[in-house]
Parts: structure tokens; C-alpha cells; sequence
């Protein structure tokens, strides 16, 4: 599950924003991403590990791994369950488009997953940081 926008900013700014753990809770638009956790990198790279908290429902810890890194152009990292969350960033004319994909096909309850209101809720979430991520890319 995937959606896109064009973004006016360069790859390497996008990319830059998304690869700093800090900046997840403040671009993630599902409201589930609360803060990073203790000892977490202030630049992911291949292989990277980094801690959120976060909130579904009840308040939680999760680490992902960082599995795909390809400055300026992916980023994508998978947790505990299988789930991958993927960036592309590709030049466009006006920007980037940049695409933000939830990609399920390793996870292991895809039947959980059906009855808690997945993948619609991540698309609702998705759609969200990509808003996020053009407000705070947008000249001031």
C-alpha cells in the first residue's frame, strides 16, 4: 500500500528529514509515533537500529531495523512483525515525489492486522506524513 505527492524540495532534503529518528514524531501522521527512544542514532544508515515510543490504542515500544538505505534516493526499515515502511524520493519538476509505501507482505498476523482496521488506517496515517512532510519543507 502506497501513496505519493510531490513535494518542492530536493531528494536530499526530504531524505535528510526522514533519515533523522528525531524528526519521525513531528512528520508522522497517523499520531501513533510519541518520541524516540533512549540511544537511538542521529542519522539512520544500513543496518541502524532505533527505539519509538508509540501509541495504538495503549502506549508501546518498538525497534526497527533499517533494511533498504540509498541516499538520496530509499529508505526503508522493517520491526518486529514483518512490516516494512519504505520511502522513495525521486526528482520530479516543481520537487520530489516523494512515495511512502506500508509493505505487509512478511508479516506474520496479516489476519490481526485485517481486524484492527489495516492497511486503511496506515493509508489515513500515510496521507498525513505526507502533508506533514510539505509543511514543514514549504519556504517561510
Amino acid at each position: 500500500m502506497s501513496e505519493s505527492a510531490v513535494i518542492a524540495a530536493t531528494p536530499q532534503q526530504l531524505f535528510d528529514i526522514v533519515a533523522n529518528p528525531a524528526m519521525h514524531p513531528v512528520i508522522d501522521g497517523s499520531g501513533s509515533v510519541r518520541a524516540v527512544r533512549p540511544d537511538v542514532p542521529g542519522r539512520l544508515s544500513m543496518g541502524a537500529t532505533f527505539g519509538m515510543d508509540m501509541k495504538l490504542g495503549a502506549p508501546y515500544k518498538i525497534t526497527n531495523t533499517v533494511v533498504e538505505f540509498d541516499e538520496p534516493h530509499q529508505l526503508a526499515w522493517r520491526h518486529f512483525n514483518g512490516h516494512l515502511w519504505r520511502y522513495i524520493f525521486e526528482p520530479v519538476e516543481g520537487g520530489t515525489k516523494v512515495t511512502e509505501e506500508w509493505d505487509a507482505t512478511r508479516v506474520h498476523n496479516r489476519l490481526a492486522l485485517r481486524l484492527m482496521g489495516f492497511p486503511a488506517r496506515n493509508r489515513a496515517g500515510i496521507l498525513g506524513t505526507l502533508k506533514r512532510l510539505q509543511e514543514i519543507t514549504a519556504p517561510k
